[in-house]
């Protein structure tokens, strides 16, 4: 049984590009930012963080679908580690908006004046 060997060379080099263009999205939304993202707040936090927060998420989903080789396993474990990292990372931006809003909360009430 004879095996051919493939080059994943233009796939490489999509991934290169579809990560090069979300990662320069994000860093001339850093550098100009805009007012009406800045200044726009949904769920206790601005539109711009949100922006960053969805972008990285998808950076992240699509490197482990590419260089950890998701897209060729079975549909029940793509879906275990998915739904677990989704899960989880949800659970970890609801906490810290909840725990930011509180300490904010603590500061902007207190006698205590900001100090950084």
């Amino acid at each position: 049984m004879s095996h051919e060997h493939v080059s994943n060379t233009k796939r490489i080099w999509l991934v290169f590009g579809i990560l090069s263009i979300v990662t320069t999205v994000e860093v001339f939304l850093g550098i100009i930012k805009p007012e009406f993202l800045h200044m726009t707040n949904f769920l206790g936090m601005n539109l711009l963080n949100w922006i960053f927060i969805i972008l990285t998420i998808f950076k992240a989903y699509y490197i482990v679908w590419a260089f950890m080789h998701m897209e060729g396993e079975t549909p029940v474990l793509r879906r275990a580690v998915v739904w677990t990292v989704i899960f989880l990372i949800s659970y970890l931006v609801f906490i810290l908006l909840t725990e930011g809003n509180y300490i904010f909360g603590v500061f902007k009430n207190a006698t205590i004046k900001w100090n950084f």
